[in-house]
């Protein structure tokens, strides 16, 4: 036997024993779950087997009932303190007021002159509230109005000019609202600024004064900005659960801000049919159901209906691991249940004789590099 003969030889059983003992030793390619836990419906932990102490729950109804009541007692504890009713609007710095004493038309020439700007910004004639929310008014003087309503001020202004007129009547009103301004950003079709007037800015008018959300708009994931705290908003779970979004009166400086869907997808991997990026339905909601059914569901030819599984909150302090057996009858009725979650990782593993052909893949070169080099040294 030659020389060339015997190392080709030992190539190819090298190259074999590689094979069959890859097929054992590739990292990562397979998730395993001990048959106890999916007899059991039980948590399992993964330390021991991957270093990493990641549990590993099976979805069942119990864990779907529990995933519900969280999360609609979440949204309840964070919503409840916007909600109530407004009161009568507050003057404040910017306002223009109309006040009018019936009988005395002398006092119409402090309203000022019409102004022959063409600015929206500029103030139209009325008494103009000051940055320090005064106004200056005939035989009354500096009248502090800022944070009071239109009755007030009206009942201040009689009072101080009784002393000059018998008996007056006078009458206030807003000609011009400019103190208060509601932001919406995001996906609305008319984002910016909103003015507030004396009919209460509620969440739901600010959306529709705003053009509605657009078709790319995630009604979960909206939120209020007030002072130096955010307020996530669920819209269709505040519905379902009874809370109206037309309670949530809106305040001055607020910030209401819409996410878009495709910040909150759910990444499906493995074997599936069209891998994809599945985005949320415009209520927020994906369940599990309906993500494989968007990427044409497991594929029939390498997907292990056994380990489907779902990651969650991967990139933060306290992942979890799903389950689901596929090939069980009611795995459909799960998944038609299970919701996911914005950056949710659902992935299919492949069977054993797919793994094995992907490594066999791998090695193929090197085994024909083998063979011919054994065939040229003949």
């Amino acid at each position: 036997m030659s020389f060339l003969n015997m190392q080709s030889r030992m190539l190819m059983s090298m190259t074999i024993a590689a094979v069959l003992s890859a097929c054992s030793m590739v990292p990562g390619q397979r998730m395993i779950t001990p048959p106890t836990v999916a007899q059991s419906g039980g948590e399992y932990s993964a330390e021991k087997e991957q270093g990493v102490p990641v549990p590993i729950a099976d979805i069942n109804l119990n864990l779907i009932h529990q995933l519900k009541a969280s999360s609609t007692q979440q949204v309840s504890t964070e919503t409840q303190t916007l909600f109530g009713k407004s009161g009568p609007y507050q003057i404040g710095p910017g306002d223009v007021l109309q006040i009018t004493v019936w009988d005395h038309p002398e006092l119409a020439a402090a309203l000022g002159q019409p102004n022959a700007s063409t600015a929206t910004s500029d103030a139209i004639p009325g008494f103009l509230v000051d940055e320090q929310g005064n106004i200056q008014f005939p035989y009354a003087g500096s009248v502090h109005v800022a944070g009071e309503n239109v009755a007030q001020i009206q009942r201040t202004i009689v009072s101080r000019i009784s002393k000059v007129y018998k008996s007056p009547e006078v009458t206030v009103r807003v000609a011009s609202f400019r103190s208060g301004t509601i932001y919406v950003d995001g996906e609305v079709r008319l984002p910016g600024a909103l003015t507030v007037n004396d009919i209460p800015m509620t969440l739901s008018q600010a959306v529709g004064r705003a053009g509605g959300y657009t078709g790319n708009a995630d009604q979960s994931q909206v939120e209020l900005v007030r002072g130096d705290k955010t307020y996530p908003l669920n819209i269709a779970e505040m519905i379902r659960s009874g809370h109206n979004p037309n309670e949530i009166v809106l305040k001055n400086g607020d910030l209401v801000r819409v996410s878009s869907r495709d910040e909150h997808g759910v990444y499906l991997m493995g074997e599936v049919n069209k891998p994809a990026t599945i985005m949320p339905m415009r209520n927020g909601t994906l369940t599990l159901a309906e993500a494989l059914s968007q990427a044409g569901s497991l594929n029939p030819n390498t997907a292990e209906a056994k380990q489907l599984f779902v990651i969650r909150d991967s990139t933060g302090d306290n992942p979890q691991i799903y389950h689901l057996d596929a090939t069980s009858p009611v795995s459909m009725v799960l998944a038609n249940q299970f919701y996911l979650q914005p950056k949710d990782v659902v992935y299919v593993d492949n069977g054993a004789l797919v793994k094995f052909n992907r490594v066999l893949n791998l090695f193929l070169p090197a085994i024909n590099a083998g063979l011919t080099a054994a065939i040229v040294t003949k």
